[in-house]
This record gives C-alpha cells, sequence and structure tokens, in this order.
C-alpha cells in the first residue's frame, strides 16, 4: 500500500462504537470523518475515538480523501446511503444486510461495477481467527466432505437490552436478515452456494415492550416472522438445517457444525471472531485453537481497503452479500408461498485469510 486508505463513517449507532474502535488502530486505514443525522452523536462518537471531524452525509461524501464509505446506518437506508456514496466515487462497506430486495440491491452492485467502484458487505467475523482456522481445517479434508450442517440461533429477542430495537421485529430485521447472515455466510464459506431453500415462519407475539433505555416501557408491533427455520440445499450437494429465533426462552446461540464423511466440526460462534473449533472424527477428536489475527468488526473494511490497493478481490464482496440476500429472501417467499423456492444467483466462495494475516501491522511500503 503507498498510503493509508481514507475512511468516513455514515452512522454513529450502537456498532459504531467497536468499528471506530477497530479502524483508528488500523495502520493501513485512517478514519477521517463520522457523519449521522444527530449531528451530537456523531460529535460524541468522532471525539471519543479521536477522529478529527463530524459532519453531515453530504459534507463527507464530498470529501476527496474519503475513498471508502463505511455504511452503519438502518437496514432501510442501505441501499439508498450506499448510491449516494457510490455517486460520490466512494467505495463503500455496509452493514448486514447488503439490502431488504433483490431488486435495490441488484442496482447497487450494478451501477458500482458502473463506475469502477467496489461494494463489501458484512459480516466480517468469518474473517476472523475463529472461522478462518475452521475453514481451513475444512478445506484441508479434516473432516473429509462436507455433506450435511445445523445452525441454531435461538434467543428471547433483542428488545430486553437494545435502546431502540423496533427496526428488528419489522421489515428487513427479524432474527432471519438480522441473524441470518452470519450464519447463512459460514455456510457458503464452508459448502459453497446455495441453491434451493424451505421454509417455515411463525411469529410468537404481535407486540414487544423495550426493556432498558431510555424508552423502556414503551410497547411496539411486531411485524415479521420471528422464528424462522430452513432447509437449505448447496448447489455442489448437501444441506444444512438452520433454525433462527426471537422467541426462545432458552438461548442457545452460535451454534454451527457440519458433518463430513471423515467427521464432524463445531465451529465457533458465527457473530464472533474467535473461538475454537472441535473435530470429533471417527478415530477420535481434537481442538483446534483459533489461529490468526485478533481484530474483530472493522476487519472486512481494512481487508476491502487492502485489495483496492493491491487490485486483489476483496473476501467480503458484495455478491457474496448478495446471495446471502437472495437466499434469506427465498426463505421469506418460501415462507409466503408454503414450498420451496430456488436461489437463482451464485457465488465463489473466496479464499480462505493468510494465517500470517496481521490487521495491526502497515502493508505499506517502507512503512
Amino acid at each position: 500500500m503507498s498510503a493509508p486508505v481514507g475512511v468516513g463513517v455514515i452512522g454513529a449507532g450502537v456498532i459504531s462504537d467497536t468499528y471506530l474502535s477497530n479502524l483508528t488502530g488500523f495502520p493501513d486505514v485512517r478514519v477521517l470523518a463520522v457523519a449521522d443525522l444527530d449531528p451530537a452523536r456523531a460529535a460524541a462518537q468522532a471525539a471519543r475515538h479521536g477522529v478529527p471531524r463530524a459532519c453531515g452525509v453530504a459534507e463527507l461524501l464530498a470529501d476527496p480523501d474519503i475513498e471508502v464509505v463505511v455504511n452503519l446506518t438502518i437496514p432501510a437506508a442501505h441501499v439508498e446511503v450506499g448510491l449516494a456514496a457510490i455517486e460520490a466515487g466512494k467505495h463503500v462497506w455496509l452493514e448486514k444486510p447488503l439490502g431488504l430486495d433483490r431488486q435495490s440491491a441488484r442496482a447497487l452492485l450494478d451501477r458500482a461495477a458502473e463506475r469502477g467502484l467496489r461494494v463489501a458487505c458484512a459480516p466480517d467475523t468469518v474473517l476472523g481467527a475463529g472461522w478462518q482456522t475452521a475453514r481451513r481445517a475444512v478445506d484441508a479434508g479434516r473432516i473429509g466432505e462436507p455433506r450435511t450442517a445445523l445452525a441454531l440461533f435461538q434467543t428471547p429477542g433483542p428488545e430486553s437490552w437494545h435502546p431502540a430495537p423496533e427496526f428488528l421485529f419489522q421489515a428487513g430485521g427479524g432474527p432471519l436478515l438480522d441473524m441470518g447472515p452470519y450464519y447463512l455466510t459460514g455456510l457458503v464459506h464452508l459448502l459453497g452456494p446455495i441453491r434451493r431453500v424451505t421454509a417455515t415462519g411463525s411469529r410468537a407475539r404481535d407486540m414487544r415492550v423495550i426493556g432498558s433505555g431510555p424508552r423502556a416501557g414503551v410497547e411496539f408491533a411486531v411485524t415479521v416472522p420471528t422464528t424462522v427455520t430452513a432447509l437449505v440445499e448447496f448447489a455442489r450437494g448437501g444441506s444444512a438445517q438452520v433454525v433462527l429465533s426471537f422467541d426462545s426462552a432458552l438461548p442457545r446461540t452460535g451454534f454451527v457444525e457440519v458433518a463430513g464423511t471423515l467427521g464432524t466440526a463445531v465451529l465457533p460462534d458465527p457473530n464472533g471472531f474467535d473461538g475454537d473449533t472441535a473435530l470429533h472424527l471417527f478415530d477420535g477428536a481434537e481442538t483446534l485453537a483459533a489461529e490468526g489475527h485478533s481484530a474483530s468488526r472493522g476487519t472486512g473494511v481494512l481487508e476491502l481497503a487492502r485489495s483496492i490497493r493491491a487490485g486483489d478481490p476483496e473476501r467480503a464482496s458484495g455478491a457474496l452479500a448478495y446471495h446471502v440476500l437472495d437466499a434469506m429472501l427465498a426463505m421469506e417467499d418460501s415462507i409466503a408461498l408454503g414450498h420451496s423456492v430456488d436461489v437463482t444467483s451464485t457465488v465463489e466462495p473466496p479464499p480462505a485469510l493468510p494465517v500470517d494475516w496481521n490487521p495491526h501491522a502497515s502493508s505499506r511500503a517502507g512503512r
């Protein structure tokens, strides 16, 4: 890299803390500005993380030193803000999901391609040391050929801790679009693209109550399924059972196992960056400690920045995020229609990160 990549962050909400904490510590990127619809919130986050400027969205997009816009807005604004950044000549990193519908998400990717710009998207947890260690083991044939998988995410729901959880229970949210990207992205990394889904969905309660923060006690409506159960079939063969729920009083989170012809791998939480992998083989068992970098959210932004400078494909690509979105929307279609739905998009999983990939070391010439 010849110079650090200038970054601007749009959206100063809860998740921005982790992003800013990490991004301001990576020598290959420079966070130049934070923008938010609430100027006071943007100013507070900029001051907290030592970012030189808080400003409005238009000012951030006009800054010629900002090459990558990190879009941390609510899901309903992902495409709108992403397109504005593309029109301003910026590469874009989005929080998940890529969008709320296929047409607008496709339009975002197509417009970026027309302008020679890149779109990348969370989750980047799959780039963490935990999942990368598991990925390398599966790629090396430690469990043989992967055939089946089981993924479970079951909680009472985020309204007990999130101060403004309404969007998580409305279109674009629910456990499917909120948590599904972590689990499905991980499964695509291990088993390849998805070809067909069959899903059911239900909603335990039509109203929920905010449990924390200044609006605690406020009741709000639930408009999407809060439990989704799906059978996922992969283009290369094999299948997965996926359960995603905001309705369980007994939490079971972060559970993913993949069974192959030689054994079964129990993987770390796909919503985390670390964790061991347990290999249960027919001739014994083994635990693989996570090997690799220790960074968390923002890792994908850095990997995107380094890929831009090197002219390499980014791993958390918009194409991968679109395929996962397409699969999740196919699950919604399956719930509504009552039958299986084909997933028409496809993608090639990116290669694993080198074990010595280090986000905290400068990759710039001369350093």
